[in-house]
């Protein structure tokens, strides 16, 4: 009797348990942002909490202003990748749980550092008191941040995808010989002249032969690959841009000798799509799914042993992206 006594309690104390437990978990899904979808050009406290959690996490390293803008738009993307969600750029239901399950949202600390001016406003896996305290605009606490997200920079959050870009401008000056997917001896090479825009209403520091030779060698590499793969390829030509061990000009990053398959074989000449052009101007315009990759290859049909030696960051399609 006594026996049964004790398990009919301890049934009791299980279910009270589980049942707070639960309720906790659906009550904090429940205060995190309103049921609207959060979607570009949005403004207001949703993206607040959308941009804190975002950095949070480290997927977005820019100024949190209530402004959904398009460096909001890639963290999102780039987030939804990493977590298995559908990448459409739209803070829905699902995204919005799963943010809020991933993240900590302190919604008085951000408010009180936006309304003192704070440049950025939290950082996350960093005692708010450090993060009050640190460098310049409370550059202390970007150490949890992640390279994942390659957002335009700047204030402009209303910027189209296909309009200037900010973050590759500072770096796009002309360079030397090219380089693409996987070579072992990679030389810096000499800066030449800084090769200026050759036409209007592309990115501000590209110009439409690089867009061109960028979509030729996407396609050449990866037209089999799914998007996401192509965008991929595009964004491993950029990473190489802005390393000192690759050349200084597109062209140079593309062309360099034993870089790329598709230049090896030829297949870089063939007509590509718009779905190479489309994902090179994704790249260009913050989207890098290979979080910094420099290197790409194929394990299939991969002979090089040095290529198989270099740090693996993840497979994307077909391909294995390295540092």
């Amino acid at each position: 009797m006594i026996t049964r006594k004790k398990w009919m309690k301890l049934t009791i104390i299980m279910f009270i348990c589980t049942f707070l437990l639960v309720s906790g978990v659906h009550d904090r899904d429940a205060k995190a942002f309103s049921n609207q979808v959060i979607q570009i050009g949005a403004v207001g406290d949703d993206v607040i909490e959308l941009q804190s959690r975002l950095q949070y996490l480290g997927f977005y390293t820019g100024k949190i202003d209530g402004v959904f803008g398009w460096r909001t738009y890639w963290a999102l993307r780039n987030f939804q990748y990493e977590f298995g969600l559908k990448i459409d750029g739209l803070a829905g239901a699902k995204t919005k749980q799963k943010l809020a399950r991933a993240s900590q949202y302190n919604e008085k600390y951000v408010k009180d550092q936006i309304n003192k001016g704070n440049k950025f406003t939290h950082y996350g896996g960093v005692d708010l008191n450090k993060q009050k305290t640190g460098g310049k605009d409370g550059a202390a606490g970007k150490t949890n941040q992640k390279p994942t997200n390659r957002a335009p920079q700047g204030n402009n959050q209303n910027q189209k995808p296909a309009g200037n870009n900010q973050n590759r401008n500072t770096n796009q000056q002309a360079r030397g010989n090219n380089q693409g997917g996987g070579t072992a001896n990679q030389q810096p090479a000499t800066p030449a002249t800084p090769a200026k825009p050759t036409a209007t209403n592309v990115p501000n520091g590209f110009s439409q032969n690089d867009i061109k030779l960028m979509a030729n060698a996407v396609h050449g590499e990866s037209r089999g690959e799914p998007y996401i793969g192509q965008v991929a390829v595009a964004a491993v030509i950029l990473n190489r841009l802005e390393s000192p061990s690759f050349p200084h000009t597109i062209a140079g990053v593309i062309f360099e000798p034993g870089a790329f398959t598709a230049v090896a074989d030829g297949q870089i000449w063939l007509t590509p799509n718009e779905t190479s052009k489309k994902a090179v101007l994704d790249a260009i315009n913050g989207w890098d799914p290979t979080g910094g990759a420099i290197y790409y290859f194929n394990p299939n049909t991969a002979t090089n042993k040095w290529i198989w030696s270099r740090p693996q960051i993840k497979q994307i399609g077909k391909h294995i992206f390295c540092k």
